[in-house]
Order: C-alpha cells, then structure tokens, then sequence
C-alpha cells in the first residue's frame, strides 16, 4: 500500500509523526507533501528536525494559506504518485486543498480528525471540516460524538473511531521535552507559577478582537509566555499594541512550557486538547470549540474575546478532580494503519 501524507502546519507535522512510525511498522509506504502554508523555520522544518519526520518528498512552498493556490500541485503529485489513499489531517485550509487535489484526481480520501464540530459557521476551519469529510472515503474519528455527527449529516464515507493520533504524539513527547527543554530556564520560569498564551487564528487577529484580547491578557498579574505567530505579531505592531512575545517555538520547548504552566490561554484547537492531557486548565479565546467534551469536563472555559471573562476565566482556572479520559489512549495511529489496510478501495 502507498499513502500520500498532505501536510503544512505545525499540528499537522505533530499528528503526523506517531502515525509515519504506525504506518511503517504495518508495511505501509509514506510519501510526505509539505504545502508550504507554514513555512517559517520555527513554525515548520523545526518540527521535521526534533520529531525525526521523513523529509517530504514533494515541497510546493507555497507560502501561502490559499487552498486554490496548493491543490494543482497537490493534485500533480497525486496524478504522479497514483497513491491508494490521500491522507489529510485537521482542518486547515492545507487539509482543503489536499482534498479537494483528490477528488480531481480521483484518488481515496481518508481524513484524520473527521466528524469535529464547533457549530460556528463562521469560522473557515468549520466549513473545511465540513467539505473535508463530504468528500472522503474513510473518516478517521476522534470519539464517538464525532462518528454521531457524521450519521446526523448522512456522511457517505465509512466513519471509523480510533481515537486522537495528537495524543499519540503528547503522550510520547512530552517527558522528552521536559527533559530536553531549557525554556523554563532561559525565560527564568518556575513550573506551575506562568500562563501560557498563543493566538494565531484569522478571526483573532483582526484589529478589534485583538485589542480586546490583548487587554484582558494584559490585566493578568501572573508572568505571560506569548510566543507570537508572524501572523499575529504582524497584527500587533500595526495597530500598534504593547505586550512581550517570543519567537515562535519549536514543539519541544512549546510542550515543556505548555506542560509546566499553570494556566493555558490559546485559540489553538490543538492546544486545547494538549492542555487536557498535561492536566492543565485551559482559556479558550474563542466563542466555540470543535473540543465540547474538554468544556464539559470543566477543563476548559470559552471566553470569546471579552477582557473581563479572560481575566476571570484564568484566575479561576483549575481541571477538576478526576477528569475522565478524552480522544483515546495513546494508539490511535496503528488504528488508522489498520483501517487503511482493512478499507483499501479497489481502483
């Protein structure tokens, strides 16, 4: 079996890594295609350096987040390849133009992360998810709510639960990254006693949200770890808004701090289960999540961009006593091997 792995931001290059090594051990060829979307060092071959990911072996450096922009190439690479399965993660707009490069080029679609809902339309990952998973054959779901949402929208592909393949790459990682990382040392931390926050989302970094998030976050008294996307960054020097960020991170130094914090502050989808399953409460600067079941869980408190609530929700933050087990276990990449051997369409 050859698989055709689509990729281009940092959580797709994290999902990827456990699931490259499951596909491996079943006999399975990868071949690796870098969109480009991201394409910062530190926001992309920084992950290929510390998480031992294969180099791609097709790079379009697109340097852009256009799905129109990446899918010919895509869809080039998958008419030169003749994969049996077109492998997309998320809901990036990377995720979009790999499937979309399929269905032109009549390749099977099979889409990590399937099934996910926040219920906010206006969101642009709400309606590639929705796309995404019209057009696959196989939906890779994360939990059983997921799978119930694809038979509530009549998903014609067959859904199968096996679970996060993020927490895969969590539950592996993070002990090397406390390990390894001397962030806490460099930034002069002490564990438990910093907030973590990351905001990168297009919605967020509009002049008005952010103005509003920057003066909640402002008002927090606790020391802010802010590694600033170059997008958001971008956003607040032109509207001319005074709070410290850093650099962004490497995955490494990124999990030892977001393990380590007392409190998460992000927008980031990824994030939010991160925060989970390091047993860390987390603010989501945002007005839905795709992560209901974190929410009711009393892990996570959504905030939207309101000044007050962000300071509320963080000073308040606290996971709660016995938190129960989300997104599966650790295995959910050689689930995804299996279900790509069990399902391999005839073509």
């Amino acid at each position: 079996m050859k698989v055709l792995s689509v990729v281009g931001n940092r959580p797709q290059f994290v999902k990827s890594a456990p699931l490259s090594v499951a596909l491996r051990e079943r006999g399975i060829e990868e071949i690796v295609l870098h969109t480009g979307q991201h394409y910062d060092r530190e926001l992309s071959q920084v992950f290929f350096d510390e998480l031992g990911l294969g180099e791609p072996r097709y790079r379009l450096e697109a340097h852009t987040a256009d799905p129109g922009a990446m899918t010919p190439g895509i869809r080039e690479a998958l008419e030169a390849e003749r994969p049996d399965w077109a492998l997309v993660f998320g809901d990036t707009n990377s995720t979009l133009a790999g499937a979309r490069a399929a269905r032109d080029a009549a390749v099977p679609l099979a889409h990590v992360e399937a099934g996910l809902r926040s219920g906010d339309l206006e969101m642009p990952e709400e309606r590639n998810r929705i796309e995404v998973d019209a057009l696959a054959r196989l939906l890779l779901c994360p939990d059983e709510r997921s799978r119930a949402t694809l038979a509530a929208e009549g998903v014609a592909g067959e859904a199968v639960v096996v679970g996060d393949v993020m927490a895969d790459a969590c539950f592996r990682l993070a002990p090397i990254a406390r390990e390894r990382s001397r962030s806490l040392e460099r930034l002069e931390l002490e564990p438990g006693r910093y907030l973590l926050v990351t905001v990168h989302r297009a919605a967020n970094v509009q002049p008005d949200r952010l103005r509003r998030i920057v003066d909640g976050l402002r008002r927090l008294d606790e020391p802010l770890v802010f590694p600033a996307h170059p997008r958001t960054r971008a956003a607040l020097d032109a509207n001319h808004l005074d709070i410290p960020t850093l650099d962004p991170l490497g995955y490494l130094d990124l999990a030892a701090l977001a393990s380590q914090a007392r409190v998460i502050l992000t927008d980031s989808g990824g994030l939010q289960k991160e925060a989970y399953w390091y047993g860390v409460p987390c603010v989501t600067l945002r007005p839905s999540t795709e992560w209901v079941d974190t929410v009711e869980a009393g892990a996570n408190t959504l905030v939207d961009d309101d000044p007050d609530r962000i300071v509320e929700a963080a000073q308040n933050a606290h996971m709660p006593p016995d938190p129960p087990p989300l997104y599966g276990d650790g295995h959910a990449s050689e689930r995804v091997a299996e279900a790509l051997l069990s399902m391999l369409p005839s073509r």
